[in-house]
This record gives structure tokens, sequence and C-alpha cells, in this order.
């Protein structure tokens, strides 16, 4: 193709997104990744879109839970030694975050996402043929004590303020939902709006094929350095009007090359996919005590979560993996966990739980859509949305002061 109009650097689920909604904007796009379409993240994740998650993850419960996570080494948060150094920085402002007005704000920022996001979905998936893809199996979150339970009440209650609906059920009602739960849960709160895809990877592949059916096109490079020219941005060999970063959890590197400190840290998170038939799954199961969750894909069974933040460089413990596998074949008797496939992959994370949208202090002709965290499938559709308004020069569709790279 001639020098695009639009360069999209990642090719994940947010820069396959945003580059599909720019080419039904007329925007001629490549999109450029340094190991291909649905390498990182968005392969290996649990396959939801969890919208009724808006509450930021840097809270006041975590601060209270955190302290006994750190003790188990196997358990839903660690910090290797040898990185906890060098994340002090990133953890001083996740701190920071947990303050109760800055929850309100992140909370009423991601609750526009998401609403945002919601929206678009649909439409999304009818314009790139992928709608027949999207399930509606619900989520279940289940408790083992009563003070578990009630101490996820005030977190309900911000929901119903924003019309989440969700049911709380008692043992009887959960097995009759889902057979085969171990006992030791005591409670449950089911989300009926609880949506997934057939597997995270096929659909990010579909979007690439979807892509380039419309004329795009998918380059494999590793981008480390950004140039500005008076008329066009530089990518390696390529240039363009324009520049989107969606890199995942490598963003910050290129960010840097302008000249901008953002301070994104990588959450490692680990699976294991069991195949078809482990386990009789009828929804999306969420061990929230223990960090993790048990997915029904068309794949199989995929059991995974937890948060390692260990950087990029370190080698996989896949002792996580197998200690969540462990955890699951304990509180779902009948799950079969032989023949798995492990995984591990970076989610891209900033401290106050909500992802960066919106242009470069450094040149209005780089704009930036990373940070997501554990939600990148779930907004993907509506930071698409968001990248497009700004490349495009249209008003965006919600307020993106709390998303600026300029906040930190």
């Amino acid at each position: 193709m001639a020098q695009p109009d639009v360069i999209v650097i990642g090719a994940g689920v947010i820069g396959l997104s945003a580059a599909l909604k720019l080419q039904a904007r007329g925007r001629a796009v490549m999109v450029i990744d340094r190991e291909g379409p649905a390498a990182g993240a968005s392969a290996g994740n649990a396959g939801a879109f969890a919208f009724s998650d808006i509450l930021p993850l840097a809270s006041p419960g975590i601060l209270r839970q955190a302290p006994k996570w750190l003790l188990d080494p196997l358990g839903p948060l660690s910090v290797p030694p040898g990185y906890a150094l060098r994340i002090a920085p990133w953890m001083f402002r996740f701190w920071r975050a947990c303050a109760p007005h800055r929850v309100a704000a992140s909370t009423a920022a991601q609750t526009a996402l998401m609403d945002l996001s919601r929206d678009a979905l649909r439409p999304f998936l009818a314009a790139t043929g992928t709608a027949h893809m999207l399930h509606r199996r619900g989520n279940l979150q289940l408790y083992e004590t009563e003070a578990e339970f009630r101490a996820s009440l005030p977190g309900w209650r911000a929901r119903d303020d924003h019309g989440i609906a969700y049911r709380h059920m008692t043992p009887e009602e959960m097995a009759e939902l889902q057979p085969g739960i171990s006992p030791r849960f005591t409670r449950g709160t089911f989300i009926p709006e609880w949506y997934s895809i057939s597997d995270p990877k096929d659909y990010v592949l579909r979007l690439a094929e979807r892509f380039r059916d419309n004329g795009g096109q998918i380059a494999r490079a590793e981008i480390t350095v950004l140039h500005v020219d008076p008329d066009a941005i530089r990518a390696g060999d390529h240039r363009a009007a324009h520049i989107v970063i969606a890199a995942g959890a490598h963003s910050h590197h290129l960010a840097r090359s302008l000249g901008e400190g953002i301070p994104l840290e990588t959450e490692r998170g680990y699976n294991t996919t069991l195949p078809p038939g482990a386990f009789d799954l009828r929804t999306q199961l969420t061990f929230g005590g223990h960090g993790f969750v048990v997915s029904p894909l068309e794949t199989g069974i995929r059991v995974g979560g937890a948060v390692e933040l260990g950087g990029l460089s370190a080698p996989p413990n896949f002792k996580r993996a197998e200690g969540m596998l462990a955890r699951a074949r304990s509180f779902l008797p009948g799950l079969a966990i032989e023949g798995g496939r492990q995984w591990m992959g970076f989610r891209p994370s900033l401290p106050d739980s909500l992802p960066v949208i919106g242009n470069s202090p450094a040149t209005p002709r780089v704009t930036y859509a990373f940070g997501h965290g554990h939600l990148g499938l779930t907004q993907s559709a509506g930071t698409a949305r968001l990248v497009a308004d700004l490349v495009t020069g249209q008003p965006a569709a919600i307020d993106l002061a709390p998303f600026s790279p300029a906040r930190f």
C-alpha cells in the first residue's frame, strides 16, 4: 500500500479494533506489531466482557487483602523480591490512588468508559462479522464465608447506582445455576448481563482477517523509537500522518522516545486451558478471594488470573498456573485437570486502574491507547471509538480528562 494515513502499533484487541474503526472513517491504515496479531494478552485472557467491573483495582479493599496475599508465593498477588525496588514508585502511586476521593473519581471514569464500550460492542461485532462469537453466559462470584460476602456489599451498592443487574444467591440457588461447586462456598452473586467471546485469540484473528479484507496491511516489526518529522511520524521504515500506540505492555517505551514518562507496569497473568468437556461449566466463575476465574470457551475451559508484578524480562513461573489449577480442582471436585495448556501473558496496567487514551502532549500526531489492565477486551470497542474520534478530530464521546497521558 502507499503511505498510510495512520499507523497503529499493536495488533492486539485494542490496536486492531481501533484500526478497523479508523478504516470505517475512511482512513488508510497500517498495523505494525512485533509478533503479529493476537500474540500477547489478547490471546490468553479470560474471554469476558466484564462491563460490571466498574470498581478500580486500586481501592482500599485491595490494600486490606494485599498483605495476606503477598505472604503466599503462589497467591493472587506476587512481587518477586528482585523486582520490588524497581516497582516501588509504581506501588506508591497505586497506594495514593486508593484514597477514597480518588477511587470515586476513577469509578466514575471507568463507568463512563464501560457504558460507551457496552453500547459500542454489538454494532462493532456486526460491522466486523463477529457477532456470532458473542455469548451471554453470565458470571457467578463466589464467597467462602459470610464475612467475605458482606465485605463485597459496598461494591454491589456502588453498582446499584449505575443500574448494573445482579442477584445474590444461596447455596441452593448456586447449585441449580452451576452444579458441582464445593459446599465450602456459602454465598454467591450472579451477574446475568456478563458477556463472553467464544475464544479471545480466535476473535482477534478474525478482526485481523477483516482488517486485511478491508485493504489494511499488517507488518511485523519491532518499533522502539518514534521520530517526529514536520509533516509525518516515522516508525521504523514506515511513515504516516498519525500514529496510534496500542502496544500493550511495551507502549511506555515508545512514549519515552517522545520524552514522556508514563508509569506503565506489567501484570504477568497465568492460566491453564483444559480440553473441552473437562467440566460442565455453564457460566464463568470468579473466585475473588483467590484471585482467579474459570471461564467456558469453545476451545476449552480456562483457569487463570492472579497478578505477578514482575516486569517483562523474567522467565515465567508456571508454578503459579499449577497453583490455580490445584485450587480450581478443590473448588470444583469434578474438574478434570489433565491435558491442559499453560500460558503467561503481560497485562499493561497503570497505578490508578485507568488506561491512557488521548493525544500525546509532545505531538498531536500521536494518540495513546494502552494500559487497560484486565479490561482490554471489555473496553476495546469503546476505546476504538475514542481513538477514531481523536484521530479524525471529532468530539470525544466521553470526557477524556481522566484518561489523559498528562495526568501523571
